[in-house]
């Protein structure tokens, strides 16, 4: 490691520069990266729902629908509406009951159960379908332009309509997020170094490595909107201690060298072994997200630890340049250290150490039971503003026409006509369900000729016929998976081979997959930073006691949720744990090996060893949480996307919790354990 610090001191304007022009290929990643909005996309591809809408999307041009609400009395008015919409590229199939009206049947002769679903109170329905999946760009693009042409954004009802407000609304709030995340970052950098222009070279370093982080990502296809808007602050709040750490090393260092470059040197590969091991485990919390069925995981966890990676090679190579092409306006700008020492924090910890051991002990009840029972939403559009235009459309939609939840059933096109009435029969006498809609029901055998070729090309092909379905109850309601579970039992006793298929049944299968993932990334995170820091520090008792306090910290976030009766969006219970666990155990970290440290190599006993822990960690992990904090909080307090702003307020919290933990809890569970922690860890003089 001499060799390549030493050379990293001595080349400090080539590494600028080529750090400079890397930057181009990554903007022009950044630019090119396509970004997801639809959370179902991220489901396996071997579950039947998925499956059914791929026979949708290829079979039928249903992939994805619209419903366009209009108030236009004239039916000639309707028809030259539709005549604009089919022009419209990506549109696929156009309908309403003025088809049918318009051209051979009467309007009274359609079902009552249908007419009611296409016709209210001078309001009709004009049924959309287009060519490309919910989230492609050419559906997107469709229902803008949809949109336009209705010329009223909140009368067009559709799962797109929902993945393009939330583009608008996030594309908007980014630059924002990042904006406030630097100031606080700025303000707190401030405090935590001794110049006033150090905060700029900081940020300035993990600002490059955020770049190339978001420009590598075209190397993934796209990333979803998620990782787009919490990536770039995560980074920040992760990977900013790493560049103090090397500004401390450096100061230290040019107090024993004249040489700026070989105190450079000796700052690198001190800074190189202390945090390795921290970045270990935040690199090994994210890549604990990839082991989750709903492949959002995999696109956070990669996307972020690749950034955690960038954060630690630019904190080697860029910033080290930075500071020594720059190190005189650093000294010009010198000011007195800002940042407490804290000392009456320290003397409380170890004063207390018995009591605070006790309040970890009462505090476990609540905090297991908070974590236990805190509530969670699974429905996509509840995490959006109720002004937004298609929570309008969808609010007009059900309380006009009851259209709440369609499904459609997908079956065999060889299913005799009286099994099928029979299966109709059975839906119809299911609780919630308001419509069922299959080729027969639609008109008698004789009429099928009148249809309009739009509307039976709809229903059915030469392999498939499909039955929609509407439901009163709302998505992701456990009233609607129950439905869902009696419904698909009712399909396959005529057609063991059918699927139904829809949002409903999609968010039922979100539901299911997002519960295991839940336990699977937790167990995953925990055993695999566990084994981490037993091959670090060389320890396993140490790894246990740290996890535990951990834990706790993770459970009590958690806990507020459910005293606080919030309801969270599932994908924050799912991952925040995992990065609240990457990303702050390097604070029990840091506390755990300087007291080792002090209990090896200087014989003092466990209470004086605490004490010169404490005055030399404390301040580090408290500069780093509020870093964390910083990065974080802006994002959760401005955010209008409840999904965003949810994971962002549990990290703030969970790194301010986690800090309190370390400083508070952890030296009394590190003093009560100190025996237990000697004897399984090598190299303790007191432990041989």
């Amino acid at each position: 490691m001499k060799k390549i610090a030493d050379w990293i001191a001595n080349h400090s304007n080539l590494i600028l520069w080529i750090g400079l022009l890397c930057l181009i290929p990554a903007i022009i990643g950044y630019c090119n990266t396509k970004i997801n909005y639809d959370i179902l996309v991220y489901l396996p591809e071997d579950i039947e729902t998925i499956k059914g809408e791929k026979i949708l999307t290829d079979d039928f041009g249903l992939g994805s629908y619209a419903f366009v609400m209009t108030d236009m009395k004239d039916a000639k008015q309707v028809l030259k509406l539709e005549e604009k919409i089919k022009k419209i590229n990506g549109v696929n199939k156009v309908f309403s009951i003025i088809d049918g009206i318009g051209t051979s049947i009467p309007k009274e002769m359609l079902p009552e159960k249908v007419l009611e679903k296409l016709y209210h109170d001078d309001t009709s329905i004009i049924m959309v379908t287009f060519d490309g999946a919910t989230s492609e760009d050419i559906t997107i693009d469709a229902v803008t332009e949809l949109r336009e042409t209705v010329e009223d954004a909140s009368q067009v009802s559709s799962m797109t309509s929902m993945l393009l407000d939330t583009k608008i609304t996030s594309d908007k709030e980014i630059a924002i997020y990042v904006i406030i995340s630097v100031i606080l970052c700025i303000i707190v950098l401030l405090f935590a170094t001794n110049s006033y222009i150090m905060p700029v070279f900081l940020l300035g370093n993990i600002g490059l490595a955020i770049i190339y982080n978001m420009g590598t990502n075209i190397f993934f296809g796209q990333i979803s909107y998620i990782t787009k808007a919490i990536s770039a602050v995560l980074q920040l709040g992760v990977t900013t201690d790493f560049s103090i750490f090397l500004y401390h090393k450096y100061e230290q260092a040019k107090e024993k060298e004249k040489n700026n470059k070989k105190a450079m040197s000796t700052a690198i590969q001190e800074t190189f072994k202390s945090v390795i091991g921290s970045s270990l485990t935040t690199f090994a919390g994210f890549l604990a997200l990839c082991t989750m069925d709903l492949t959002l995981g995999t696109d956070i966890g990669l996307v972020m630890a690749k950034g955690v990676l960038f954060g630690l090679i630019t904190v080697l190579t860029i910033f080290p340049s930075l500071v020594l092409c720059f190190d005189k306006w650093i000294v010009k700008t010198k000011h007195k250290n800002l940042f407490p020492k804290f000392e009456k924090i320290q003397k409380f910890s170890i004063k207390h150490y018995i009591g605070m051991f006790i309040i970890f002990i009462l505090l476990m009840i609540p905090a297991y039971i908070g974590n236990k029972n805190y509530e969670i939403y699974y429905k996509l559009d509840d995490s959006l503003p109720k002004t937004l235009p298609f929570h309008v459309a969808n609010s007009s939609l059900a309380e006009k026409f009851n259209i709440i939840s369609p499904e459609i059933v997908i079956m065999n096109k060889n299913i005799k006509k009286n099994e099928i009435d029979k299966m109709v029969d059975e839906i119809n006498d299911v609780k919630g369900i308001s419509l069922v809609l299959s080729p027969s029901t639609i008109a008698s055998r004789d009429m099928e000729d009148l249809l309009p070729e739009d509307l039976k090309d709809l229903i059915e092909n030469d392999k498939y016929q499909l039955i929609i379905i509407n439901s009163t109850y709302e998505i992701a309601s456990n009233e609607l998976n129950n439905q869902v579970n009696i419904i698909d039992k009712i399909i396959k006793k005529y057609d063991k081979n059918a699927i139904l298929a829809g949002e409903g049944p999609l968010m039922k299968d979100l539901v299911t997959i997002a519960d295991h993932d839940f336990k699977m990334v937790n167990y995953t995170s925990i055993i695999v930073i566990f084994i981490i820091m037993v091959v670090v520090l060389q320890s396993i008792g140490l790894p246990i006691i740290l996890i535990l306090a951990i834990e706790f910290a993770i459970f009590m976030n958690m806990a507020c949720a459910y005293y606080t009766n919030t309801t969270l969006p599932f994908v924050a219970s799912i991952i925040v744990g995992t990065i609240q666990l990457g990303a702050t155990i390097d604070y029990a970290i840091l506390m755990s090996t300087k007291y080792l440290e002090e209990r090896n190599n200087k014989k003092q006993d466990k209470k004086k060893a605490m004490e010169n822990t404490l005055k030399v960690t404390v301040p580090s992990i408290i500069s780093s949480a509020l870093c964390f904090f910083a990065a974080t909080i802006g994002v959760a307090l401005f955010t209008k996307i409840d999904m965003i702003g949810s994971i962002c307020t549990l990290l703030a919290r969970g790194s301010i919790i986690s800090m309190l933990v370390v400083i508070l809890i952890l030296p009394s569970l590190l003093i009560l354990g100190d025996k237990f922690i000697l004897k399984t860890t090598k190299k303790m003089k007191e432990g041989k």
